[in-house]
């Protein structure tokens, strides 16, 4: 190993100074350093509030050919990217050949997916398809400005179905699939929806959920390509419908003569009601927030001018597998079919080749789409980041010494602005191909990101890794980082169009005149700022104002404004905890840093105002427990693990170990832990659809294993 590092700086020694004369490597480090957003006006001694805005960009030509377009809504910005683009492939399904199940060693069986390449429809095809569906809703009784709720995992009839909603001004609502059912029957009352758009799958739940819904006349599910769909035991008034069949209906339907109803698409307009988007619910049923066409025009054109140094080419692809109830995936998937990247439909069990639901020896999604482009939330980039750990831990010791040397080498060269190629191509490759090898950028957003965990993949992937800000009520449009940024903790500096605003948070002890760096609650203005929440006015006024023609919506989060106008996310009002001798804890600081700890799959932080510290629940990644029980002679069942005392003591030192090589304060780190076996899945109430924790029914469980914590 230490011969191999001799090597290494030789060859640095002898090479490494024209490397930077070709590469220009101190052009790439001085860029890093330029202003990205500005305050209105300079802070002044006792201010309580400062406005920031992003710093003009060049337009490249993608860019002022869709801004000469002035596209409105999204029905018009639909029409401009099929008529820019007509026969490039858009929207790919995998072929499902078959399934079969598969025996475990330890005698369990799964089922596994028999799986073939990528069927594709061009811009043209979807733009028919999306025509016939429309027709065929209208043709089933819905008329403008009547909702259509889906309620299906991602898939490509999933986007063509909202696009037929968009183009004939039909609201479409949208509910995550894995919330529960008292939660989709409140969505589905709210907005009293008549037609519910299902899939096989999710088909069956609505037995239950129609009991419940009696506004419901008809369900349209998408069939399964190897399984006949069962339409009987529902209620007998609700007429069930195979979407091909809508698409059939609306095909046929050449003119308005033929069928005496006026099936001609009615456009929206920019104030249109697009989608009325659920979100998970963490405090209590699911809001719907409105969102009009204008907002997701805003956030396109505020995203065309961010990434305007991005280039795209025929053969670009991005993998889809985000459910695109959340705006997160839905804003992604309408930016790429304006920037003519095509889309590559695949989910959670078959991403990939390690994947769930693909059998050994199999492709995953990844490896056969082989994506450019790739959409992730810190849970899938925390996975990934440990997947690569557990996979070069197995390989033995000098393979994972001679990695963490690669690994440390290649974060020092990019510091410098270097690219490490030789390193890339005989390290570095074997990772890359998890996602199939080609992977250019990476965007994450939803909730923090390690700034560990942010290094680590960005280095092992070799491709920026942009991390960006934004809720369902800012249209996921508030902050992104641009190309040439490496910052770590950091979401960049407001997107074009956007403001970001800091104002003071007393209680907290945040100001914006605190040195070095102005911090305080983040608000976002901008056209991107939805409506409100739906038919709820009262929680409307309280989150969102008008002022001087700008809307505005506190987010609730706490900011610091870095130097160059970028933005760092550093609390949560809701997630702040004082202590009993007057520490502030953030609680999603702290689970943000120990979940990049190996033995940690999931966390949640709680701490009394009366004690001095705070305390863990972890669910323990069951690898790293039984490794962990084997290094103190424990052979026990994870179950028998979590109850041993050695075992426990032993977890709460790797925390301790974890949170003060990550820098974390003494009074933040756990004084306690209690190992969690139980499944913290939204069937369990414990955390949201999007999969973040609830804190309130999380205490509640565990309320006698935190109160042992605190020796009550």
């Amino acid at each position: 190993m230490v011969c191999i590092q001799y090597i290494i700086a030789g060859y640095d020694l002898l090479t490494g100074w024209a490397y930077r004369l070709i590469a220009r490597s101190g052009k790439v480090v001085a860029n890093r350093s330029q202003q990205r957003a500005y305050p209105v006006k300079p802070i002044q001694p006792g201010d309580t509030e400062v406005t920031y805005e992003p710093v003009p960009l060049e337009t490249c030509d993608l860019v002022h050919q869709f801004q000469k377009a002035k596209c409105t809504t999204m029905a018009e910005v639909w029409s401009w990217a099929v008529g820019r683009y007509g026969t490039r492939k858009l929207l790919g399904t995998r072929d499902v050949v078959g399934e079969e199940d598969e025996i475990q060693p330890n005698g369990q069986i799964f089922r596994k997916l028999l799986l073939g390449d990528y069927r594709w429809m061009n811009y043209d095809d979807a733009d028919q398809m999306s025509e016939s569906v429309g027709r065929g809703l209208r043709l089933l009784g819905l008329a403008p400005g009547q909702p259509v709720c889906i309620f299906a995992d991602t898939r490509a009839e999933w986007l063509v179905t909202a696009q037929a909603c968009f183009r004939n001004s039909l609201p479409v609502v949208t509910l995550y699939t894995n919330l529960g059912e008292s939660a989709v029957e409140h969505g589905i009352n709210e907005t009293e929806v008549q037609t519910v758009i299902t899939s096989h799958e999710l088909l069956p739940k609505f037995k239950t959920i129609l009991k419940a819904t009696p506004n419901i006349k008809q369900i349209i599910y998408f069939d399964n390509p190897i399984k006949r769909t069962d339409t009987s035991g529902f209620r007998e008034d609700v007429r069930i419908l195979n979407f091909w069949d809508v698409v059939t209906m609306g095909k046929k339907c050449a003119n308005n003569n033929e069928v005496g109803v006026d099936v001609s698409e009615v456009p929206p307009t920019p104030d249109t009601e697009c989608i009325i988007m659920y979100t998970s619910g963490s405090t209590g049923n699911p809001k719907g927030v409105v969102v009009t066409h204008r907002n997701i025009v805003s956030c396109v054109n505020s995203y065309l001018a961010h990434l305007n140094t991005m280039e795209f080419n025929d053969d670009d692809r991005y993998i889809a597998y985000l459910p695109l109830a959340h705006i997160l995936e839905m804003i992604a998937e309408n930016m790429m079919c304006v920037f003519g990247v095509a889309i590559g439909y695949s989910n959670p069990n078959t991403l990939t080749d390690k994947s769930t639901m693909i059998k050994k020896g199999e492709k995953g999604d990844a490896s056969t789409l082989q994506p450019t482009f790739m959409a992730c939330v810190p849970l899938i980039l925390d996975r990934i980041y440990k997947g690569i750990h557990e996979n070069v831990r197995k390989k033995g010791e000098f393979t994972e010494k001679l990695f963490d040397y690669c690994v440390r080498y290649k974060m020092a060269a990019a510091e410098r602005g270097e690219t490490t190629p030789i390193m890339d191509r005989l390290i570095f490759k074997a990772v890359r191909m998890l996602i199939g090898g080609k992977v250019r950028v990476m965007l994450t957003g939803g909730a923090p990101l390690a700034p560990e965990t942010h290094d680590y993949i960005r280095t092992c992937m070799g491709c920026p890794v942009l991390q960006g800000y934004g809720l369902t009520e800012t249209c996921a449009c508030a902050t992104l980082m641009q190309l040439d940024e490496h910052s770590t903790g950091r979401v960049g500096p407001p997107c074009t169009g956007i403001n970001i605003r800091l104002i003071n948070w007393e209680e907290g002890n945040y100001r914006v005149t605190d040195k070095p760096h102005p911090r305080g609650e983040i608000l976002i203005g901008g056209s991107n700022i939805t409506e409100g929440y739906y038919k709820l006015p009262d929680k409307t006024d309280e989150e969102y104002f008008d002022e001087a023609g700008t809307r505005w919506f506190r987010s609730g989060d706490i900011g610091q404004m870095e130097e160059d106008g970028t933005l760092k996310i550093i609390d949560r009002k809701k997630d702040l905890v004082k202590l009993q001798f007057g520490e502030y804890v953030s609680l999603g600081k702290v689970e943000s840093v120990l979940k990049t700890c190996p033995l940690v799959e999931n966390v949640c932080i709680y701490g009394d105002s009366k004690r001095s510290y705070v305390v863990a629940l972890v669910c323990p990644e069951r690898g790293a427990l039984t490794r962990l029980g084997a290094r103190l002679g424990k052979s026990g069942t994870p179950e028998e693990l979590v109850e041993d005392r050695d075992v426990v003591g032993a977890a709460l030192r790797e925390l301790g170990a974890q949170g003060k090589l990550m820098k974390l304060q003494k009074f933040e780190i756990p004084g306690a832990v209690h190992l969690c076996l139980d499944q913290w899945t939204p069937d369990s109430g414990l955390v949201t659809a999007a999969f973040k924790l609830k804190r309130r029914p999380l205490q509640d469980f565990y309320q006698t294993d935190i109160d042992r914590m605190y020796g009550v």
